[in-house]
Formats: structure tokens, C-alpha cells, sequence
């Protein structure tokens, strides 16, 4: 008995990371394997070592480019926010100010969002010239020039 507890404190000691994984023998035994924290790393068994995960490259942020408009509901939320402050200057919090902008656009008939929706449409027409424009300019090389003349390379 001795023997036995002394061979299982020593490989609960042995290996702090380890984890226990029981498993049959063909003659119907439970046997208990040790697994290594590579092997609960790497569960499918491959001895090689595991390939990290690549990042992402960043793609260049580009200043000439237009931004995109916001939408109908981020026009609405201007107008709600300046009203609800005013009807309840007691509640600060952007959560609780777009919860309740939320609930109220979801409650509005499509005649009360027109307006909303007139100036996100007007505002994206804008958008759309602005990038055709910006698309022409690119593609005669104007903003090259700007590209390679960076004065953080110094």
C-alpha cells in the first residue's frame, strides 16, 4: 500500500500542470494517463511544434478619403439626446441616453423617421461624390505625391 501512494504523490508532484485523462485497454480497464500541458495544448496528438496565429498587417489609414455619412438613426440620436438630457438632467450615463433612444426609434412610425432618413440620403449623395471624385483623383496619381513625402521617416 505504501508503495503505491508514494509512486501517485510522486507524479501528482511531479507534473504541477498536468491533467489527468482516463481511458479503456482493450481488456476493459480503466487506466489513468497523465497528460503534459503541450499535450492539452496540442490535444491531436502532433509532436510539432504549434504555428502561431498571424497577425493582421493594418491597412494605411488614407486622410484624402471621405468619411462615410452616418445613418438615419445616428441623426435621430443628435436630436433625442439634446431633448432627454433636458427632460432628465439626472441621467449622464450614454448607456441609459441609448437605451432609451433605442426603445423610442423602435416605437416610431416610418412617417416620424422620414426626416431622418431625407437628411442620411442627402448626406450619402454627398458621400457618393466625394468618393467618385476621390476615385478619379487616385487613379490619375494625385495623391502619390503626398503618399511618399512623410515627415515621420526622418
Amino acid at each position: 500500500m505504501a508503495k503505491g501512494r508514494a509512486s501517485s504523490t510522486s507524479q501528482n508532484s511531479a507534473s504541477a500542470s498536468a491533467s489527468a485523462a482516463t481511458a479503456k485497454t482493450t481488456d476493459g480497464r480503466m487506466v489513468l494517463r497523465v497528460r503534459t500541458s503541450q499535450q492539452m495544448k496540442n490535444p491531436a496528438g502532433n509532436k510539432s511544434k504549434m504555428t502561431p496565429k498571424k497577425k493582421k498587417k493594418s491597412s494605411k489609414i488614407d486622410a484624402f478619403k471621405p468619411k462615410k455619412p452616418p445613418t438615419a438613426f445616428f441623426y435621430f440620436l443628435e436630436d433625442f439626446r439634446k431633448e432627454f438630457q433636458e427632460k432628465n438632467p439626472d441621467i449622464k450615463t450614454m448607456r441609459d441616453i441609448g437605451k432609451a433612444c433605442g426603445e423610442r426609434w423602435k416605437t416610431m412610425t416610418y412617417e416620424e423617421k422620414v426626416q431622418y432618413y431625407d437628411i442620411a440620403t442627402e448626406k450619402r449623395a454627398e458621400f457618393d461624390r466625394a468618393m467618385a471624385e476621390y476615385m478619379k483623383r487616385k487613379e490619375r496619381g494625385e495623391y502619390q505625391d503626398y503618399e511618399d513625402d512623410s515627415d515621420f521617416d526622418n
